[in-house]
């Protein structure tokens, strides 16, 4: 909850502290056999517990001690039962238990006699956070239970996760790029340089542009007096682009070598290395995603040149990506990183990449039901920069916590609400 105030402009600290502090942000835990308190915090519901580590459920003389096993296993419930403190054959006994997840599913259990103990059939899903309801029959008389065990789970009120900047998306369809990661650097477009030589050998007069130096189609970059004539005619730009190379001054002669370079940067070439491992798996029309080398994304192009030959000081083969850069903000020399999209998958469930986050040494994502969050553990699948693949635990629609994740899962581990498994 700290982190949430700490992370929010000065002149609102106050009022949200208030109304943080005000909803009661209450986070509860689970027990589980062989585990002290499972994830039990300080504002955990009070249970009495039995001497395996489970949650007692009494009533009369007859009672249940229900805890989830999982060591060296899949998560199960297990179950001993008592009639006035003395151990009740398994298979004498009946017994059903439901949960009632956050977001309206339901897992039903029913139980089969063990050695010593009854046991739930079927894998406890995480997160284990649920209302439970459990059935014992005995003897011909029926038990019932009810209790909250919820874990992983945060109230942040609308209004302070708006001024948190906690958002959300719906967990959907998304397709997932497999990509290939290269290196290059950025080059000015052949197609649209050109060097400016003089019509007629003489004598440099005057020259009106620099190196760098924007200019347009038609413009007047330089005057020669013609060594034959005597006559004066003027140099000029034959299309809109920079100035990238002067080599020349007044009262310099002007001969065959080049007077400037004039390059449209409007468009640019990424030239990657593709070394040989990858040679195969990079062809011509692939889309290629530009970026700068902290990973932001700079542009969007596709791979127009594939070398025939490589470079054997380098082992590697040049692919030529064409970009756009009306902005101007890919410079010609500098280094960038390339991913070439080499395949597209279409998944039906996928979350964003940026909504991970690290929770007992598993990824996971935080979903929202009202004002309710809660961690979710999935098994994710194939991803690529911004989307990752979900192929259970997750369910299509969920809205999953986008942006400030680490925001909910701070005040979930500052509320003694995870466990070590």
């Amino acid at each position: 909850m700290l982190n949430i105030i700490r992370n929010l402009p000065h002149r609102r600290v106050a009022l949200v502290a208030v109304a943080m502090f005000a909803a009661g942000l209450v986070v509860w835990g689970l027990t589980r056999s062989g585990e002290p308190g499972h994830g039990e915090g300080e504002h955990a519901e009070e249970a009495a517990s039995g001497p395996h580590g489970g949650r007692l459920l009494i009533q009369d003389d007859f009672a249940i001690e229900l805890a989830i096993f999982e060591r060296g296993v899949p998560p199960r419930f297990r179950a001993w039962a008592t009639d006035d403190g003395d151990p009740i054959e398994p298979g004498r006994v009946e017994l059903q238990v439901q949960l009632q997840r956050l977001g309206g599913k339901q897992d039903r259990f029913a139980f089969v006699a063990q050695d010593g103990f009854l046991e739930g059939q079927g894998e406890v899903e995480e997160p284990h956070s649920f209302d439970v309801s459990v059935h014992a029959r005995f003897e011909g008389r029926d038990y019932e239970w009810r209790y909250a065990s919820p874990e992983g789970r945060v109230e942040i009120p609308a209004a302070v996760a708006q001024e948190a900047g906690i958002t959300t998306v719906a967990a959907g369809p998304a397709t997932i790029a497999e990509t290939v990661p290269l290196y290059g650097v950025v080059k000015p477009d052949a197609e649209r340089v050109r060097r400016l030589t003089a019509r007629y050998p003489g004598l440099v007069r005057e020259v009106m542009k620099r190196a760098g130096d924007p200019v347009r189609k038609g413009e007047a970059l330089a005057t020669v007096e013609n060594n034959d004539s005597l006559q004066t005619y003027t140099v000029r730009s034959p299309i809109d682009g920079v100035i990238v190379e002067r080599h020349v001054n007044a009262g310099e002669a002007a001969g065959d070598a080049p007077l400037f370079t004039v390059a449209d940067t409007s468009s640019v070439w990424i030239e990657l290395q593709v070394f040989h491992r990858d040679v195969g798996r990079v062809k011509r029309g692939q889309r290629v995603r530009v970026g700068d080398f902290e990973g932001e994304l700079e542009a969007e192009g596709r791979v127009v040149y594939l070398a025939p030959v490589g470079s054997p000081a380098s082992q590697s083969v040049i692919a030529r990506v064409l970009v756009p850069n009306a902005d101007a903000h890919l410079m010609p020399g500098l280094y960038v990183t390339g991913e070439v999209v080499v395949a597209e998958h279409a998944v039906p469930v996928a979350a964003p990449v940026a909504a991970l986050q690290s929770f007992r040494d598993r990824e996971v994502v935080f979903e929202r039901v009202g004002e309710t969050y809660e961690v979710r553990m999935p098994q994710f699948g194939r991803r690529d920069g911004r989307w990752v693949e979900v192929i259970s635990g997750l369910a299509a629609g969920a809205e999953v916590v986008a942006t400030q994740s680490y925001l909910v899962k701070a005040d979930i581990e500052k509320s003694g609400a995870s466990h070590d498994h």
